[in-house]
C-alpha cells in the first residue's frame, strides 16, 4: 500500500521553495518575460541554497536527494507563478555524467555544477532533418588523433549562451554502416567557453523565453577525454534519465496547473457580471472543477512514477503517463483559467496568458504527447508498433 503523505523534511523543503518564490512574484517573472531575459537572480538564489544540486550525491558537493524532492522543488516554482525551465536544466542536464561519465569527469565537473561555479543547461540533440526520431541525427563527431571533430547544426537548443559547458549528441558511426540503428551516436561535453568561431549560435524568437537557439558546427575540437562512456552509445545513455525527466516533466505541469486553477477560482469568485458573481455559472465554475480533479489524479501517478524511481523499480509505464496527464490537465486548466477570464486573460498583466503559453509546451516537449501513447500502446497494451 501506498502512502504519498510528505515526509517532515519534504514538507519543509516545499516550505522553502515558497519562501523564495515570495520573493520572485508576478512583477519579476513578467518583466523577464517581456524583456527575453534569462532568470539569472533567481537562478543564482536557488543555486546558493543548494536546491539546484538536488540529484547531485554529496561527495561531488550537491545534496543527493532523490527525484521525488527534485520534483517538489519544480512543482513549487511553477505553482507560484515561475517558469522553472532553467532550474531543471541546471538541476537535471548532468544526468548523463553522473550515471555515464567517468569517475575523473563527475569530479571535474560536478562539484561546479554543484555550487554554480559552471552551469551545464545546454542539451545539444534535435535536429532541423530528424526532429524526434533521434537515431537519424547528422551531426558527426570524427576521431583525429586526441580529439574529435564536430560538423554539423541543431535545433531547438535552450540556454547556449548562458551555459558554460553543453551535452551534445552527435554520430561516430555512419547510419548505413550499423545493424543496431541505436548504437553509432556518442555523448560528449563540450566546453562552449572554448568553442569560438567553431561554432556559430543563432538565438530563435519564440513564443516562450527559453532562449532557444539554432547551432552550426563548423570543425569544432573536443578534447577525446570529452566523451562520455562508451563510444557509440550516446543514444542508450539518453534515453536512460527519460524517465526521471518525464516525472520532472510531470511535476512542473502539475504546479502549472494548480497555478491555473487558483487563479481561475479567485477571479471567478471576485468578478461580477449581472449581479452575480460568474463562478456562480456552472459553465464557468464545472471547467475549473474538471481540471482540478484531473490535476490531482495525474498528481498521483507522478507520485507513483517518483516512488518507484527513488527506489530503483520499473517505473517506464508510470513516468509516461504522469507526463502525459499532467501536461494534459495543466493544459486544460490554462484554457478554463483563459476562458474565466475572458478579454483579461490575454492582458499582460494578470499574467494568465504566460503561463498559458509556458504550459503549452509540456505537451510536445521534451516529447510529444502522441509518442508517449505510442510507447504505452506497445510497450505496456502489446500493441503493434506504431513508428
Amino acid at each position: 500500500m501506498m502512502d504519498f503523505t510528505l515526509t517532515e523534511d519534504q514538507a519543509q523543503l516545499r516550505e522553502e521553495i515558497r519562501k523564495v518564490c515570495q520573493d520572485f512574484s508576478d512583477p519579476y517573472w513578467r518583466r523577464v518575460d517581456a524583456e527575453g531575459e534569462y532568470p539569472e537572480a533567481f537562478v543564482r538564489k536557488l543555486t546558493e541554497l543548494g536546491w539546484l544540486a538536488a540529484l547531485i550525491p554529496e561527495e561531488y558537493g550537491g545534496i543527493g536527494l532523490g527525484i521525488t524532492e527534485a520534483s517538489i522543488i519544480l512543482e513549487e516554482i511553477n505553482r507560484w507563478g515561475g517558469n522553472a525551465t532553467a532550474c531543471h536544466a541546471q538541476m537535471y542536464t548532468m544526468g548523463t555524467v553522473l550515471r555515464h561519465g567517468s569517475e575523473e569527469q563527475k569530479r571535474r565537473y560536478l562539484p561546479g555544477v554543484a555550487c554554480g561555479e559552471v552551469r551545464l543547461q545546454a542539451f545539444g540533440v534535435t535536429e532541423p532533418d530528424s526532429g524526434t526520431e533521434t537515431t537519424r541525427i547528422r551531426t558527426t563527431a570524427v576521431r583525429k588523433g586526441d580529439r574529435y571533430v564536430v560538423n554539423g547544426q541543431k535545433i531547438f537548443i535552450s540556454r547556449v549562451l548562458q551555459s558554460d559547458l553543453m551535452l551534445l549528441l552527435a554520430r561516430t558511426t555512419p547510419y548505413d554502416e550499423l545493424e543496431d540503428k541505436t548504437r553509432g551516436l556518442s555523448a560528449f561535453l563540450v566546453d562552449l567557453r572554448e568553442a569560438g568561431e567553431a561554432l556559430e549560435v543563432k538565438p530563435l524568437d519564440m513564443m516562450i523565453n527559453h532562449h532557444t537557439n539554432a547551432l552550426f558546427f563548423s570543425d569544432l575540437e573536443v578534447p577525446a577525454e570529452n566523451l562520455i562512456g562508451e563510444e557509440g552509445m550516446g543514444f542508450r545513455y539518453i534515453i536512460d534519465g527519460w524517465n526521471a525527466e518525464r516525472i520532472l516533466i510531470a511535476a512542473e505541469a502539475v504546479g502549472d496547473g494548480r497555478w491555473f486553477v487558483d487563479r481561475a477560482a479567485r477571479y471567478a469568485g471576485e468578478r461580477e457580471v449581472f449581479g452575480r458573481p460568474i463562478g456562480a455559472n456552472q459553465g464557468i465554475q464545472f471547467p475549473i472543477v474538471q481540471a482540478y480533479a484531473h490535476i490531482e489524479a495525474a498528481d498521483l501517478v507522478r507520485w507513483q512514477a517518483a516512488s518507484k524511481f527513488d527506489r530503483g523499480e520499473r517505473c517506464g509505464a508510470e513516468a509516461n503517463m504522469a507526463k502525459l496527464l499532467a501536461s494534459e490537465a495543466s493544459w486544460e486548466a490554462a484554457n478554463a483559467c483563459m476562458t474565466t477570464h475572458g478579454g483579461y486573460g490575454l492582458s499582460v498583466d494578470y499574467d494568465v496568458e504566460r503561463k498559458f503559453r509556458e504550459t503549452r509546451l509540456l505537451t510536445i516537449a521534451p516529447v510529444s504527447n502522441n509518442l508517449v501513447l505510442a510507447y504505452l500502446g506497445q510497450h505496456v497494451l502489446g500493441m503493434p508498433r506504431s513508428y
